[in-house]
């Protein structure tokens, strides 16, 4: 009888230890997830980006995934534990507001690979996206004051925070290094989440920006530059999109946009763990990785002359080169060039 126990107990220690390593290995296989932030998946920008991406892994590798639109705050912890306890793998979170719920989250789920786009969260299995935004908004701003006949231009942000400075005044710098004397005139909607998502509130914001002479607008604002776009557009001035190529949006009214490639972040997050190449620690992608730039195709393809597009190309191969530096607002909370 002894025997017989010592054999149960060994059977269910096997069992037991089994399933263990069952476990850990649902977790280190390929089963991703993405959780975007407010303003979902369709906002035509930020989260649109990190959409795209996924769906351009799935259509490349018939892989599917699982993804989250929150709809409050309270969402994101609940969403990334969820998908983590499913064994999703990796998580992808779009957005720095996401970093305290992936902190904890990360933690009680140490086998999960998660990336975090924005932001940095120091955890052995995450990955933390950041890219050089003011890099790609120097050179719409490049294109903003070679298009300019006011000699006056605009920026609209979304939440007042340092990400959306770092855009404000790198598009300051690119104007700037086109036309020193030109006017840059700029507003943030709002100080909450909900700035990225209020239509109504960018449109005014561009109109009153438009009655001060500007004629070139920038948007850096979510689902917020909807509106942006929209009154730009009919008031015959040109907007400036953002994350992603919004040109088609108004086909001739949109100058360009400055592409965010967190459609690539999201694809070589899912590819890497596909690969066996999943890396920690914090990436930064800029134009030298392909990271930022801006948008030409057929729709804003009359708009761009020859002249630009040199100027602007000369700016890029500048930038990589390291002949001219972008200041990063987030260094030290200041912009320079005004």
């Amino acid at each position: 009888m002894k025997q017989f126990m010592i054999g149960l107990a060994a059977a269910a220690f096997a069992t037991v230890a089994a399933s263990g390593a069952a476990l850990a290995d649902a977790h280190a296989k390929l089963n991703p997830a993405v959780v975007y932030d407010l303003g979902g998946k369709n906002d035509k920008s930020f989260n649109e980006s990190a959409f795209t991406g996924a769906e351009r892994f799935k259509k490349d590798t018939g892989t599917e995934y699982k993804d989250f639109e929150i709809q409050n705050d309270a969402q994101r912890e609940q969403a990334m534990r969820r998908f983590a306890k499913d064994g999703h793998n990796p998580i992808v979170v779009i957005g720095f507001s996401q970093a305290a719920a992936l902190e904890k989250v990360s933690k009680e789920y140490p086998d999960t690979k998660f990336a975090i786009v924005d932001m940095v969260v120091e955890q052995p299995n995450v990955r933390s996206i950041l890219f050089s935004e003011h890099e790609g908004s120097y050179l719409v701003g490049v294109l903003a004051a070679k298009a300019s006949k006011s000699g006056k231009v605009g920026f609209v942000g979304g939440m007042d925070i340092p990400l959306i400075r770092k855009f404000a005044c790198g598009y300051v710098q690119g104007v700037k290094s086109v036309n020193p004397d030109a006017e840059v005139f700029q507003n943030m909607t709002g100080t909450t989440g909900a700035a990225w998502n209020d239509p109504v509130k960018g449109a005014e914001l561009a109109k009153s920006q438009i009655d001060r002479g500007a004629d070139v607008i920038y948007h850096a604002a979510g689902g917020t530059g909807i509106g942006v776009l929209q009154a730009a557009a009919d008031a015959g001035a040109l907007g400036i999109g953002v994350d992603s190529n919004q040109n088609g949006m108004h086909p001739g009214k949109v100058l360009t946009s400055m592409l965010k490639r967190v459609d690539n972040a999201v694809y070589s997050a899912f590819n890497d763990v596909k690969e066996d190449k999943w890396t920690a620690g914090f990436n930064v992608l800029g134009l030298k990785e392909d990271g930022v730039g801006y948008a030409m195709d057929d729709n804003n393809k009359p708009l761009i002359t020859e002249d630009m597009m040199k100027a602007v190309d000369v700016a890029s191969e500048e930038i990589k080169s390291g002949k001219v530096s972008v200041h990063n607002y987030m260094d030290d909370s200041k912009c320079p060039a005004g």
